[in-house]
């Protein structure tokens, strides 16, 4: 009896025990489930906010708005895209224009004018937020939002800077005007708010509401205007109504005791043999993008191989390389470069068989490993072509739009003959001849990419100790006046004979040093010769050709200004040249070098304009002192109307602009009177003279200086 008395009375406490940590947890998850209620109403919120901010950048940082806002003919457009747009609009109802004073330019409401007063509308919480625009710079984010109690009830409401989409403005700062945009939070929109993030009973109610939890809406001057409540799911007393009878019939299972444990044990052997696994394979995944890491791949890949050897099938791999994923990073942040891999990420697990081994290797570069039954390279060419068509499209990436593309490697292991290693080795040439093709290519293994790899490694060593040792030569090409063809600068060109195979192109050399990060290294060497030399030829300026690796660099305009100081030339008579390939990729870093560059006195030119991607945009925007007419243009000149009336429409464009032109590319004297007559008023080619050493050039200089002194004494 004693030992049954002490068996129930331990059941007892134990069950008292359990019963009250029950209740605990419980407790615990309906004060959770409230907090993240509440986390999830003040999210819902913000993004409301954030949301009419987003819609205000998009109509107010725009050059139309700019253009009509400011003019007093502009009234109907503003009606137009502000008042009327307001109309059944699901962004706002009510749009109002102010000036710097407060008075009103324009007001609607539900795309029909707003007869009443503003001020008394919205009372001065909106002012508040007027005031802090105010304060704020029209080059940076002009637009602030918040929650306002009107004359009809609670409402989002945001104001925003007019102002040109570069975020210069086209009046006095006291003429500015501004776009205040206002969203209603009725209750239907509450009831959504609800329904969506899955929130029972979710209602507005007065400040003074007294709710164990909720979330307080203040305005822009801090009074509290209205509280979001909400009814609480409770789901830990419905845990608990669950547990409690289990708990108190467990006294009458006394004799189950030890199956139970049994049962459990067996339980948390299995979660512990699951929770293995579950590190097993996180440690073979990578943490960003969801996909296998290299280790991963290497495993997937071997199993694919011991199948392919069974079968005599095809294990297929495609290596896939971001282009330009660097500048991604570098112009918008960390963040979203992490966001555009899981979007990629995403993307491929679309596109891949539903067998394949899909991985993230590092950084910007991807796998896909699959089997196939031909032993040829069809069905990774097809892939391939569906991956480069879907990273061929504009990719929404928070509040921006990104464009990138990918080189693609394919190698194969026919009958699983071949092993991952060298697969992979085999699709990293493969990816580096797509990417040198241009970017956005794909292309297959062959056993010539071994042989130009080494190649390519020779090359590159070589190079090295050239610019190492200064063993590379730099040659002046004359760039002359127009109307005298006298010399007014030269233009350094690199130029390199390598020892035991003679001259290389600096379209072989060049592409080298941009991939293997000998580019800096070389053009300062160029730029440093060009300036020492050109000290030597007074009067005549010096053109260096910039490439984009130089440009991506933060340091370069440092390193330009040591090169000027060092070889003491003034900086006006040096003129760095870049390609508007560059311009496209990077607007925002190329004007800020540009402007970092300009400080320290130097020019900056735009090689090879008309090449391709042309736009009067560049021109206006990064503000180049001279532009050089691409060569491709100046060549047919005399060949038919259609390359005369580009030209001559090209240089009048950067006359009307007020820069002047150089044109390239003049092997002929029709030629170079053709491009004088059209505007052009310096001149370069092979009829002016071919690349030469920097002695011929001090040759041609002392005799057009002893000619012009004849001319005088005559």
């Amino acid at each position: 009896m004693a030992v049954l008395f002490s068996f129930a009375l331990v059941v007892t406490i134990v069950t008292i025990m359990v019963l009250t940590a029950v209740g605990r947890v419980a407790d615990y998850s309906n004060r959770l489930d409230d907090a993240r209620s509440s986390e999830t109403i003040s999210g819902a919120l913000k993004t409301l906010q954030s949301q009419l901010v987003a819609t205000l950048d998009d109509y107010t940082a725009w050059d139309d708005a700019a253009l009509h806002v400011y003019t007093p003919d502009g009234q109907s457009w503003v009606i137009r895209n502000y008042g009327e747009a307001s109309a059944n609009s699901l962004l706002y109802d009510m749009s109002v224009v102010v000036d710097e004073d407060g008075n009103t330019i324009m007001a609607y409401h539900n795309g029909k004018p707003f007869n009443g007063t503003i001020d008394e509308f919205f009372g001065p919480p909106l002012k508040t937020l007027v005031d802090q625009i105010k304060g704020m710079s029209a080059t940076g984010k002009p637009e602030i939002g918040g929650f306002i109690r009107t004359q009809v009830g609670l409402a989002v409401v945001g104001v925003s800077l007019v102002r040109e989409k570069s975020g210069a403005l086209p009046v006095p700062n006291s003429q500015r005007r501004y776009l205040i945009l206002s969203r209603p939070l009725d209750a239907a929109k509450i009831q959504r708010l609800g329904e969506t993030y899955v929130i029972a009973g979710l209602r507005l109610v007065p400040p003074s509401f007294n709710a164990a939890y909720s979330v307080l809406l203040t305005d822009p001057l801090g009074s509290s205007i209205g509280r979001m409540v909400w009814t609480s799911r409770a789901p830990g007393d419905l845990s608990y109504a669950q547990a409690q009878p289990l708990v108190i019939k467990a006294l009458g299972l006394v004799g189950m005791f030890f199956v139970v444990l049994l049962i459990i044990g067996s339980l948390a052997g299995r979660r512990l043999r699951a929770g293995e696994a579950a590190s097993r394979d996180a440690a073979l995944r990578d943490r960003l993008s969801g996909l296998l890491n290299r280790e991963g791949m290497r495993l997937g890949f071997e199993q694919l191989v011991e199948t392919a050897r069974a079968e005599g099938s095809n294990v297929l791999f495609l290596y896939l390389d971001l282009d330009g994923f660097k500048e991604v990073n570098d112009s918008y942040g960390h963040g979203t470069g992490d966001q555009l891999i899981r979007a990629v990420a995403a993307g491929l697990t679309v596109l891949a068989p539903d067998e394949a081994v899909l991985a993230r290797l590092g950084g910007d570069e991807f796998a896909i490993a699959f089997a196939a039954t031909e032993l040829n390279h069809g069905p990774a060419l097809s892939l391939a072509e569906r991956v480069l068509d879907f990273l061929a499209e504009p990719l929404q990436i928070g509040q921006r739009v990104i464009v990138i593309g990918a080189s693609i490697g394919i190698a194969s292991s026919p009958e699983g003959r071949v092993c991952h290693e060298e697969v992979v080795r085999r699709a990293d040439l493969a990816m580096y001849k797509a990417k040198e093709s241009g970017r956005a290519c794909m292309a297959c293994y062959d056993t010539a990419l071994d042989i130009d790899r080494e190649e390519r490694n020779a090359l590159e060593l070589d190079l090295r100790d050239a610019i190492e040792d200064e063993r590379l030569t730099v040659v002046y090409q004359p760039l002359v006046d127009a109307d005298t063809h006298e010399m007014l600068g030269v233009e350094a060109l690199v130029r390199w004979d390598r020892p035991g195979h003679g001259p290389v192109s600096p379209e072989v050399f060049i592409p080298v040093a941009e991939t293997s990060g000998l580019i800096e290294a070389l053009g300062l060497f160029v730029l440093r010769r060009a300036c020492e030399a050109t000290m030597g030829w007074p009067g005549l300026r010096v053109s260096v050709n910039v490439s984009p690796g130089q440009f991506r660099n933060p340091a370069f305009a440092d390193y330009v200004r040591n090169v000027l100081k060092e070889t003491g030339i003034a900086a006006e008579r040096v003129t760095l040249e870049i390609t508007e390939g560059y311009i496209i990729q990077n607007p925002q870093r190329t004007l800020k070098s540009i402007e970092r560059l300009k400080a320290l006195g130097v020019k900056i030119a735009l090689d090879d304009f008309g090449s391709g991607f042309s736009s009067i945009g560049y021109l206006r925007q990064f503000g180049f002192d001279r532009i050089k007419i691409d060569k491709s243009l100046t060549m047919g000149v005399l060949e038919g109307n259609s390359a005369r009336d580009m030209l001559q429409a090209t240089v009048a464009l950067a006359r009307s602009l007020d820069i002047p032109v150089t044109a390239e590319g003049i092997e002929t004297e029709g030629q170079g009177i053709a491009v004088r007559l059209f505007g052009c008023r310096q001149l370069q080619g092979y009829f002016f003279g071919r690349p030469m050493a920097d002695v011929e050039i001090g040759r041609r200089l002392a005799a057009q200086r002893a000619s012009e002194d004849d001319q005088v004494a005559a």
